[in-house]
Formats: C-alpha cells, structure tokens, sequence
C-alpha cells in the first residue's frame, strides 16, 4: 500500500504560502527560505507534508483546479474568516452534508483548498 507523505505545491511567492498554511491552517511549519519551504500537519512524523517550491515561469506556476487539498478543521467559523482575511476566495458557499459542514475556497497562491469540519475531522492525537 503506497502512503501519500509530501504534496509539492509551486508557488510564486514561497514566503507568504508559508504563512498561509501555518497561520491559516495550523500546519508546522518546519523550514522556510525564498525558495522552498515545508510544513508537516496534524500526526507528526508520520502526518502528510506540503512542500512549497520557488517558481519564476508563468507555465509553472499557473494552477487550475489541480491539486486540491482537503483540510480537516475543528472550527469552520474560525478557520474559514481566518483564511478569507488571509486573502483566499470562495469557490461557492458553505455547504452541509451527513459528514458536517464543507467549504471550497482558493487560496491566494491559486490553489483549491477544501475544508470539512464534522464527523470525519481530526481524531484525538491527530489520527
């Protein structure tokens, strides 16, 4: 069975995305230069990492709807205001299902970023 460890994102901006996702979200951030930076979420030494690579071409850094990254939350009222402050925009409205309560936004690097708050979020000690 393969085990997702790092996602590569390329960014314009190494820097700021840092901020973003450590601030915005709660990942630790474990190193951050102009060119790369990479931070670690919720499980530690074995949670899943986002890497953030210096890009400068416009091919390279130019992002669709690929990759999406889900994010599980404990407080959508207080991740999601965070996060627009931040400079990320709504991709739609909140939505409600049997899992909780779901947002699709994208953030300021152009990335789609997708929060869930509910019944599949974070477990206690970050399983």
């Amino acid at each position: 069975m393969a085990i997702l460890r790092r996602v590569l994102l390329l960014q314009r901006d190494v820097p700021r995305a840092a901020v973003f996702y450590s601030d915005g979200l709660g990942m630790k951030l474990l190193s951050c230069t102009r060119e790369w930076a990479e931070l670690e979420g919720a499980g530690g030494g074995a949670g899943t990492r986002v890497a953030l690579k210096a890009v400068e071409g416009e091919a390279a850094a130019t992002t669709g709807y690929s990759p999406f990254l889900t994010f599980h939350v404990p407080d959508m009222d207080a991740t999601l205001p965070r996060l627009l402050a931040m400079g990320a925009v709504m991709d739609g409205g909140v939505t409600f299902g049997q899992a909780g309560r779901s947002a699709v936004l994208r953030a300021p690097d152009g990335h789609m970023i997708g929060l869930v708050e509910g019944a599949e979020g974070p477990r206690p000690g970050g399983q």
